[in-house]
């Protein structure tokens, strides 16, 4: 069922095909049943007027015929009434349309004499008419249903009125039979029925072609798109007519050489922006060395400086070295963004790489306290080892001088293909909105943290982490504290495989 709600959403051609079947049908079905009831309405008024008026005629010709009779005796009177209604049946020859009844007469008590045709009882005459014609005059009919010489119900009219013989009120009823109009109308409905099926049949095909001719474009615009966004930006759709379909393809065309002509301006850009920063950093490296060079002999000799030339000797000093781990970190991120940037694979104990930056870390930030659990064992992995040293040195570093942390927990959590390690820290947090721009060049948190680095180690870390085929997530709250989690994958193959690793937390 849920297959079949999926292809029904993702299907267009179905859906307007269905919509069209379904509105064809009800569209059929209403028109139906208004010629339908307008076909029953004219023929049943046709045959009520006939009937009316036959009825009104054979009440004249028995009413005289019963005003010229003479009958001194009971059974004089029946015989006459029984030759009356022989008469009145014998008019219309063989092929007769209708019954009749004669009933009465109507002051008697007990059983009433019935005389009919057909096998006609009282019973099959609607009683409301039977009353309408024992208390009013003229003649009155109704539609009706009975079974007429022994056949299955068929629709009838029944048309009476009251006769007067010999001082005494007897009710004629003529009973009419409407089965050749029930034929007539069962032949137009059945060919209702089948116009309409094969109207709706012809109406689907329409809608198939119709259909087809407008989702064809734009099933062919989501394969081009699909083609454009995973990098074929020379695709384009087939422009065939004139009509609206043709706009929608040529603004569409029109729209992908807009996007193609942008991304190349910006491709361009980024990789002049790219040529620029990695020419810089190549240009000034030379230079900066020399500079490097006389300041370390100036401040070298700060001691036979006066003081404020002494100090100025040491910020310089200070200022270059930052400088130049300013220039190496652009290198590395141009030669990221070039693509040139290639591991060097090695059997790498994670376990023996943490404590030796741990232990780096706490000589070169004595008043921060870096705690190491899990690394009790060999844990090895397939890795670039500078490159690793380099995430978690910077990692460490970064919960040092940036968190105002005094403790640092750096934990290793191992699986069966993967090794989980987390750098922990209890110092200032981040929010949601900073979380998302940890990770970007030259971000930093806010002006409280501002101290001196060059804002390209988190956006390192990020892109070493990445060239490993590994994740790196960071989840923290305002109130103190931030976590970020690395998985590498123990062997080449299982890179990319990276997931939480739920293992012992440690204060």
């Amino acid at each position: 069922m849920r297959n079949l709600t999926r292809w029904w959403r993702r299907s267009l051609r179905t859906r307007m095909v269905t919509q069209t079947v379904i509105l064809s049908i009800a569209m059929m079905l209403v028109v139906g049943w208004v010629l339908l009831h307008a076909v029953a309405g004219g023929l049943a008024e046709s045959r009520r007027s006939t009937v009316v008026n036959e009825a009104t005629s054979g009440m004249s010709r028995a009413q005289g015929y019963l005003d010229a009779a003479v009958g001194s005796t009971a059974e004089q009177k029946s015989r006459i009434l029984t030759q009356l209604v022989d008469t009145l049946t014998g008019t219309s020859g063989e092929e007769r349309t209708f019954d009749v009844l004669l009933y009465g007469p109507l002051s008697a008590t007990g059983q009433t004499p019935v005389r009919s045709s057909g096998d006609l009882a009282i019973e099959d005459i609607p009683a409301d008419l039977a009353k309408q014609v024992g208390s009013d005059t003229g003649v009155w009919w109704r539609f009706h249903e009975l079974s007429i010489l022994g056949s299955a119900s068929e629709p009838v009219v029944v048309a009476g009125g009251r006769l007067s013989f010999e001082g005494e009120h007897y009710a004629l009823y003529y009973v009419f039979s409407l089965a050749e109009q029930q034929a007539t109308l069962d032949l137009v409905r059945d060919s209702l029925m089948v116009g309409s099926a094969v109207l709706i049949v012809l109406l689907a095909g329409v809608a198939v072609i119709v259909a087809r001719q407008i989702v064809g474009p734009l099933k062919e615009a989501r394969q081009v798109a699909e083609e454009i966004a995973a990098g074929d930006l020379e695709r384009r759709m087939h422009v065939r007519t004139e009509d609206d379909i043709a706009r929608l393809s040529i603004s569409f065309n029109q729209m992908a050489e807009a996007l193609q002509a942008q991304i190349v301006r910006l491709e361009n850009l980024s990789q002049l922006q790219q040529r620029f920063v990695s020419d810089v950093s190549h240009e000034l490296r030379t230079p900066l060395t020399t500079v490097q060079m006389a300041a370390q002999v100036i401040n070298d000799s700060r001691q036979d400086l006066e003081a404020p030339a002494a100090r100025a000797a040491e910020l310089l000093s200070a200022e270059l070295e930052r400088f130049e781990a300013l220039l190496s970190d652009l290198l590395d991120l141009s030669r990221f963004d070039a693509g040139a940037a290639r591991l060097e694979p090695d059997d790498v104990d994670v376990a023996a790489l943490l404590a030796r930056v741990c232990e780096r870390a706490a000589a070169a930030y004595p008043d921060c306290e870096f705690v190491l659990h899990g690394a009790d064992s060999p844990e090895f992995v397939v890795a670039d080892a500078r490159r690793l040293d380099r995430v978690f040195r910077n990692l460490c570093e970064n919960a040092a001088k940036h968190s105002g942390s005094d403790r640092v927990v750096v934990e290793l959590t191992s699986a069966a293909e993967t090794v989980s390690i987390d750098v922990r820290d209890t110092g200032i947090g981040l929010t949601s909105e900073q979380q998302a721009h940890v990770f970007e060049r030259f971000w930093r948190a806010d002006p409280s943290r501002s101290t001196s680095g060059t804002g390209l180690g988190l956006a390192i870390v990020h892109e070493d982490v990445l060239l490993h085929g590994a994740t790196i997530q960071v989840t923290s709250n305002e109130s103190g504290g931030s976590t970020f989690r690395v998985v590498l994958g123990r062997t080449a193959q299982s890179r990319g495989r990276g997931h939480v690793i739920e293992g012992p937390t440690h204060e």
